[in-house]
């Protein structure tokens, strides 16, 4: 993530207020991740092909809130799959072989995306425009998203990269905490053993 280009997520605002409208695809260079945008009255959404996947990140329309937990389907040509919801970074994100095989191949692909959140549903439409540049550099498979896959709750708690320096540190504390203590006794017992000795 940290080499990919910056990409807003929905209901991000102008300067005026108003919302990001349209696919931005158009005006993206040769080299830039394919990226789409789309809206109802209801959503908006942030969608693109990198990492080894196709992850979207969704927004309440009107107040920019983020949607979490929804059931999500994508469907570009023959295609149809439920795109999972991440905990760890509040996206939604599907490593389908076929589905990226399709949308990885240069050119303008129709994709829509069902969201149903609580009572509220809707269809949303945009166009995922693919350089042939970006098409080379895609590689399905290639988790840098930091997703790890094979379970349907996708709670990754033990997997998620962003948890081990936490662990780490934890350790080393433990570890520190220990040599103070062992310290402290020695010198403890070297006091005591000087007292007898002076006695």
């Amino acid at each position: 993530m940290a080499t990919s280009p910056a990409w807003a997520s929905p209901g991000a605002h102008g300067p005026n207020g108003e919302h990001l409208d349209g696919p931005s695809t158009s005006a993206q260079g040769s080299g830039a991740v394919p990226r789409m945008e789309a809206k109802s009255e209801d959503f908006e959404l942030v969608a693109r092909l990198a990492g080894g996947e196709f992850t979207m990140m969704i927004n309440r329309f009107a107040t920019g809130e983020p949607v979490l937990s929804a059931q999500i389907e994508v469907e570009s040509g023959a295609h149809k799959v439920r795109v999972p919801f991440h905990k760890d970074l509040g996206d939604y994100a599907t490593d389908d072989e076929a589905l990226l095989k399709l949308l990885a191949t240069p050119g303008a692909h129709p994709v829509v995306i069902t969201i149903v959140a609580g009572s509220d549903s809707d269809l949303l439409e945009g166009t995922l425009n693919v350089t042939t540049e970006a098409a080379k550099a895609f590689v399905p498979g290639g988790h840098d998203h930091g997703h790890a896959h094979g379970d349907d709750d996708h709670d990754h708690g033990e997997h998620h990269w962003a948890r081990k320096p936490i662990t780490w540190i934890l350790g080393f504390a433990g570890l520190a905490a220990l040599g103070w203590g062992v310290a402290r006794w020695r010198s403890k017992d070297a006091l005591t053993a000087k007292q007898q000795g002076d006695a």
